[in-house]
């Protein structure tokens, strides 16, 4: 007979995911749901790198590739950062892995352990306190506030750290807020952590994805020398439409790239040899297609943003980037909505999903209390139409 593991008993299943699958549920069971959980694009792929990846299917490439990925998509993964930022490495510190979550978990698991901390500001993306637990260190949550524009100040930073502190974990532009920080914002944090020697996981899987005024920076780049304590973290997921092809990387110094080669080889040996093709064409080829996306995102940001804060008692801020809404809910704790007594977050969220079948995740998932989030990588109509269900279920 089997006995759970002390590290498989503590995860917990990702939040999006569960709402994902609750709401699949209900599909199944005839019902319309209007379903704002999940961080995926409805885009299909671009063309062009479907047919790359097609065609390395004809040419053979359907076998084992060494574990940190192919030269080629290496080198085009750098030829990427140098004409996007100016940022110089070798091809030889990078390691693709199947999507930017294994990433952060091999960059976690070949750099902390039992005895380390890792500082994560808060509202945070659901993974990343199970993915340091996993690797039996800690994490020291730095909480901020809607009227910081939810961004860790270097202050914050620079006060939450301790003897044991070995990371800090960045997301801009971030999920679940959609908040971009400035590149002054950065490079004050910069500086914290080059007097500290902190390290510093830097997770910009929505770098492409800004809007207005609003600017994605590259943090590795903002002081000399400054790459020798980041480790990037990126992919295709998001930019390109490719949540399923599994095509993530991080950029490190070469001593923690071979470290988390390392971990790879043994863990998963490659990451798809056809997806790696088709990242190829992704990141060499035509980037009118990414604009495309982007602007569409920006419009339903609009649409979404103007709705919600039409809602009576809903407050809504406007994300500079990615494709998330995080919304004020507190004004309906201590009411009743459809029969349903709503005390926090996620009794607002499960009640709005078995009533009026919109789906949206509870703000306590990203550790804060009082929020929703909703995912408008779906149509305009569906954002209309799933608004006007959440207008209903507000009425009570």
């Amino acid at each position: 007979m089997f006995s759970i593991s002390k590290m498989a008993a503590g995860v917990q299943p990702s939040a999006t995911l569960a709402a994902g699958a609750k709401a699949r549920q209900l599909k199944t069971e005839g019902k319309i749901v209007y379903d704002f959980s999940l961080g995926e694009p409805d885009f299909n792929t671009p063309k062009h790198i479907c047919d790359a990846a097609y065609k390395a299917m004809l040419d053979g490439h359907t076998h084992y590739t060494a574990a940190a990925g192919i030269p080629e998509l290496r080198g085009a993964i750098a030829r990427w950062y140098k004409r996007t930022y100016g940022f110089e490495f070798s091809p030889e510190q990078v390691i693709v892995s199947n999507g930017a979550k294994h990433s952060l978990h091999n960059a976690l698991a070949a750099t902390v352990g039992p005895g380390d901390e890792v500082i994560i500001p808060t509202p945070y993306w659901v993974s990343y306190s199970d993915l340091v637990q996993m690797t039996g260190a800690t994490y020291k949550l730095v909480p901020t506030t809607e009227a910081s524009g939810f961004k860790m100040t270097a202050a914050q930073l620079k006060a939450a750290i301790t003897p044991r502190s070995k990371l800090v974990m960045l997301n801009s532009p971030g999920n679940p807020t959609g908040s971009v920080y400035s590149r002054s914002e950065l490079e004050a944090i910069a500086d914290v952590v080059v007097e500290t020697k902190l390290g510093v996981i830097s997770d910009e899987i929505y770098e492409q994805l800004v809007f207005g005024n609003a600017k994605a920076t590259c943090f590795a780049t903002l002081r000399p020398g400054l790459a020798n304590q980041v480790i990037t973290i990126s992919g295709v997921s998001k930019s390109y439409a490719m949540t399923g092809w599994r095509m993530g990387w991080a950029i490190a110094p070469m001593h923690v790239t071979k470290a988390m080669g390392n971990v790879q080889s043994q863990e998963t040996s490659n990451p798809s040899s056809i997806s790696q093709y088709a990242t190829i064409a992704a990141l060499d080829g035509d980037q009118a297609c990414v604009e495309v996306m982007r602007k569409e995102f920006e419009a339903r940001r609009d649409l979404v943003c103007g709705r919600l804060n039409a809602l009576p008692g809903i407050r809504c801020p406007i994300p500079d980037g990615a494709f998330y809404a995080f919304f004020n809910i507190e004004a309906y704790f201590g009411k009743t909505l459809k029969s349903k007594k709503i005390t926090d977050s996620t009794t607002f969220c499960s009640a709005a999903l078995e009533t009026v079948h919109v789906n949206l995740v509870q703000g306590s998932a990203f550790g804060a209390e009082g929020y929703a989030r909703l995912s408008f990588a779906t149509s305009r109509e569906q954002i209309n139409k799933g608004i006007d269900k959440l207008a209903d279920f507000l009425q009570g």
